[in-house]
């Protein structure tokens, strides 16, 4: 698998000043935490990387990244890639409204109404990376 539809872990990326950066939102709801690998004006040192804290209306733009597919003709979520053996297997989550179709696919529950399970990549169907554009206004603080 190369390219577009190449599984990823979920995350935030921003569009700030003509750079994409993973991202992070927080501490405030106003505030979103970019990360580079780089020295960048305005970054600080943090562990190996640099990173900076911006007000979200600053950005051009910000997107949720998530890898999702089907499994057993249920739409799913996924979580992490791993290899063994030169065998690919994706760590999906489902996200479909039954915990029984879950079980029955052999879904394992990790929490009340979430459920996991790992799979050979060649079990998950039409897999494609969606990107979910996120408002760069935050929603007001609830008192």
């Amino acid at each position: 698998m190369t390219g577009e539809n190449e599984p990823v872990t979920s995350g935030f990326v921003a569009r700030y000043a003509g750079r994409t950066y993973v991202a992070a939102l927080g501490p405030g709801g106003s505030e979103v935490v970019l990360f580079d690998e780089e020295a960048r004006e305005g970054f600080e040192a943090a562990s190996g990387y640099w990173r900076a804290v911006v007000p979200r209306e600053d950005l051009d733009a910000l997107e949720l990244v998530r890898t999702v597919g089907t499994f057993g003709g249920e739409p799913c979520l996924v979580l992490d890639v791993s290899e063994e053996n030169g065998e690919e297997s994706l760590h999906v989550a489902y996200t479909g409204h039954s915990g029984l179709k879950a079980e029955t696919l052999g879904y394992w529950m990790v929490d009340h109404g979430a459920y996991e399970v790992v799979v050979p990549r060649e079990e998950i169907f039409s897999l494609r990376v969606e990107r979910v554009p996120l408002p760069l206004i935050p929603p007001p603080a609830e008192p």
